[in-house]
């Protein structure tokens, strides 16, 4: 496969690594800060189970990296609610992680080399380590993708200064608003936490729907998730695109609206995924199915509604997401301001993770991380061929059949197992579609690319 884009150099990646204390500054004076006395409140953890010998994990320890958004929420709330011990994994660090940069420098080294084993990732991350092409020197670090932790929960969120200009899920308008940027010489200035994964791919999706060229027509940044609010808040951007508290908190801050969610965009879609080094799960595969036990039983507790006043009390705390309670609660309902006049108020819209519409959410569908890549060669991230070879390299980094043991292991109805690795055919909101079986036919069918097909 050719070498990756310079986009991605390790020193742009870098330059962001300390970005997450200058925004705390920023921050401070809007909504506050959670109070001291969030971290005294303690969870009730759930009862451990008696392991058979022949099961007990090989290692109670394991370090996994975590990003401040409600991707992280299972991964938390297995740590808080005792899902991990429950499992004999009594001794599990959950790790901020700086960025998504700081993420990938320290799965390289592992814990062992005071780094982590794994932990949550934006797609297609892990397949981007495991063939080397955002490593130090495209250092190969086999990972395998083990759970979806959940879906939805991202937003593009707009500075206030573009109100009534016609952007919304559809962009109207688009040639006067542009051509008003262009002659006045301003660029559009929108960010996304890590180019060519997740919430990159959300916000070109976006753009390109409304026949936006986002390499073209605007200038797209990397910036750390908890630092978007504090960069429109000093108007050094027009748009960002991440997942949750932050898209909502320039609402209740006032100095944003949002333009569309990403259940707008494509409903029920996979956000981001448990993945860990291949060679820790290797090593031990009676721990990593008790890893994968703990987050299914927490996927379950964070999916019932009845839970999320505490969900959101505990990611609030200082020591995890250190945010107002306020701008987790009413997005965890499925409640939002959007700030340009428009409010939804749709449970079937807020972050899902067991399940959803289309059915699980926490199992691991080749069928989506196909979509990833595909997407990826969309933009010219990865070379044509890689839909060639694809298969083969899904079904090396994808280790959805340790999920399916790890399921019927805990009782997890039949139901709620799929059968297939496949999840069909997908729809977006401007009625493209994409079909696992016929991924060219994907590509020929978007206007804005810069793949030839």
């Amino acid at each position: 496969m050719a070498e990756f884009s310079n986009q991605f150099s390790r020193r742009k990646f870098l330059l962001t690594a300390g970005a997450s204390a200058v925004g705390s500054v920023f921050l401070k004076g809007c909504l506050g800060n959670p109070p001291d006395t969030a971290n005294t409140i303690q969870a009730q953890q759930v009862a451990a189970i008696n392991i058979n010998p022949a099961d007990r994990p090989e290692t109670t320890t394991v370090k996994l990296g975590y990003i401040p958004i409600v991707e992280a929420a299972p991964l938390i709330i297995a740590k808080e609610k005792g899902f991990f011990a429950k499992y004999g994994m009594t001794n599990v660090d959950i790790s901020k992680q700086a960025n998504w940069g700081s993420a990938r420098d320290n799965i390289e080294i592992g814990a062992a080399g005071g780094g982590i084993d794994g932990g949550q990732w934006q797609m297609p991350m892990p397949y981007l380590i495991s063939e080397g092409r955002i490593t130090k020197g495209n250092r190969k670090i086999p990972m395998y993708v083990l759970a979806q932790l959940n879906t939805q929960g991202n937003g593009i969120a707009i500075a206030s200064n573009h109100q009534g200009k016609g952007i919304g899920v559809q962009i109207a308008g688009k040639e006067t608003f542009f051509a008003q940027l262009k002659s006045a010489n301003a660029t559009f200035k929108a960010a996304q936490t890590f180019p060519g994964v997740n919430q990159d791919f959300w916000i070109r999706y976006w753009l390109a729907a409304s026949g936006v060229n986002p390499d073209s027509d605007i200038q797209l940044l990397t910036v750390p998730a908890a630092q978007t609010v504090a960069n429109m808040k000093t108007g050094s951007m027009d748009a960002f695109s991440t997942g949750d508290p932050w898209p909502y908190r320039i609402v209740k801050d006032k100095i944003g609206f949002m333009a569309a969610l990403t259940a707008e965009i494509w409903k029920n879609h996979p956000e981001e995924y448990l993945a860990m080094r291949a060679d820790w799960v290797d090593k031990n595969p009676k721990a990593t199915k008790a890893i994968l036990k703990g987050l299914m039983e927490a996927q379950q507790w964070c999916d019932n509604f009845d839970n999320r006043k505490e969900l959101a009390q505990i990611l609030a705390r200082r020591n995890y997401f250190n945010v107002p309670e306020a701008v987790l609660n009413d997005p965890f309902m499925g409640k939002y301001e959007m700030g340009d006049g428009r409010t939804i108020n749709d449970r079937k819209m807020a972050s899902l993770y067991w399940k959803d519409e289309k059915g699980s959410v926490s199992y691991p569908y080749k069928s989506h991380d196909l979509w990833f890549l595909t997407e990826s060669v969309r933009w010219g991230f990865l070379p044509e061929d890689t839909l060639t070879n694809a298969k083969a390299l899904i079904d090396k980094v994808n280790r959805e059949d340790l999920w399916r043991e790890a399921a019927k292991e805990i009782g997890v109805a039949a139901a709620d197992i799929p059968t297939s690795t496949s999840r069909g055919v997908e729809e977006f909101f401007d009625g493209i579609k994409f079909d696992p079986e016929n991924p060219k036919a994907y590509l020929q069918s978007l206007k804005i690319k810069k793949v030839k097909v």
